[in-house]
């Protein structure tokens, strides 16, 4: 359950090539389908490793995987460089990275996805791209895990300034995280765009901890160096069973929402195999795939009516009212916003 880092800026490894990349190697043909992703979407039992094989096992094709270590910025930083793409699909886009690559580029660096059979199902409230291009394939909701033996649910967000919960939240960097991200991003539809910072300085007069991701912040809640962190409401879907103390997984929405955090797959409009990529995208809609996607990824699906069951519809928990900014709301907004935080709250 390790969750994905992004970068705010290409930086130097934006200008390397994908060779130089963590990825497997590939001489390109016909029946080869290069997809970026993120590394832990790739592995032994990950979500990325099923597709993989049984894509293969229906089509006539080989899937290998590129993880750049800059993300979606290295390939904003080829096309603006007029340097080849070098793959064919990219699984794991958010809102905020798709506003990114449209702001920092003249050409458009994704296509449509009209010809995706299946896109339509998805969920009409996890679409985040107005112009098509991107389809979601899960989503996840950002929240509080807790131990109830040593806090109650703060219910608020205010009350996490209260001084029951000094020193008690563990968070991460919106600069590098992406839960870390989600969760600023919450807190500014909680608290809007004029008053954010300012209940930030508050959660750090209050002795919030912001650690670079998600895994180290994880660690040192599991550490007991905190009764809380910011996390997924999955959290019981990996950490559940009898050798399980359950009262350290407890799972908290504040003012009864999660933080809607949906995943989006989209072709290149550069990508040598398109039809492929589009086969692609569609096998991944399919019901098989997106239970296993739900349970790999321990993440919602994004197909209206696929519901994993099992273990996963046991514990998985959906807040009362998710929450999310649209791409027009965070076109022209979420770099300064996160520039702001950075420079007034994680600098200090």
């Amino acid at each position: 359950m390790k969750r994905r880092t992004f970068l705010t800026g290409a930086g130097t490894a934006g200008a390397m090539a994908l060779a130089g990349c963590s990825s497997q190697s590939s001489t390109e043909s016909d029946n080869t389908l290069t997809v970026a992703t993120y590394s832990s979407f790739t592995g032994e039992e990950t979500a990325g490793n099923w597709l993989k094989s049984a894509f293969e096992a229906e089509h006539d094709a080989t899937v290998e995987f590129t993880t750049p270590e800059n993300g979606i910025n290295q390939f904003i930083q080829r096309k603006s460089e007029g340097a080849p793409v070098e793959a064919d699909l990219f699984v794991g886009l958010n809102t905020g990275e798709l506003v990114r690559a449209d702001e920092q580029l003249d050409e458009q660096l994704f296509a449509t996805a009209d010809d995706v059979e299946g896109a339509d199902s998805v969920k009409s409230g996890l679409d985040f791209d107005p112009d098509g291009r991107v389809v979601p394939y899960d989503t996840g909701y950002i929240s509080l895990v807790y131990d109830e033996g040593e806090v109650d649910n703060p219910g608020t967000f205010d009350a996490l300034l209260e001084p029951a919960y000094e020193d008690a939240l563990i968070a991460q960097n919106a600069q590098q995280s992406d839960p870390g991200r989600a969760f600023l991003l919450w807190t500014i539809k909680a608290k809007g765009a004029d008053g954010y910072l300012d209940y930030w300085r508050s959660l750090s007069d209050n002795g919030v901890q912001i650690l670079s991701d998600w895994e180290p912040a994880y660690n040192a809640y599991t550490n007991e160096e905190a009764p809380m962190v910011v996390s997924y409401s999955t959290d019981q879907v990996y950490y559940h069973g009898e050798d399980v103390d359950m009262s350290r997984h407890q799972v908290g929405f504040l003012n009864d929402q999660g933080y809607a955090n949906p995943e989006g797959m989209a072709q290149f409009a550069d990508a040598e195999n398109v039809e492929l990529a589009q086969e692609f995208m569609s096998f991944a809609l399919s019901t098989e795939a997106q239970k296993e996607i739900a349970v790999r990824n321990v993440q919602f699906p994004a197909v209206e009516g696929v519901e994993p069951g099992g273990e996963f519809g046991t514990y998985a928990l959906e807040p009362p009212e998710p929450v999310t900014f649209s791409y027009d709301e965070l076109a022209g907004n979420v770099d300064g916003w996160i520039a702001d935080w950075a420079r007034e709250i994680a600098s200090n």
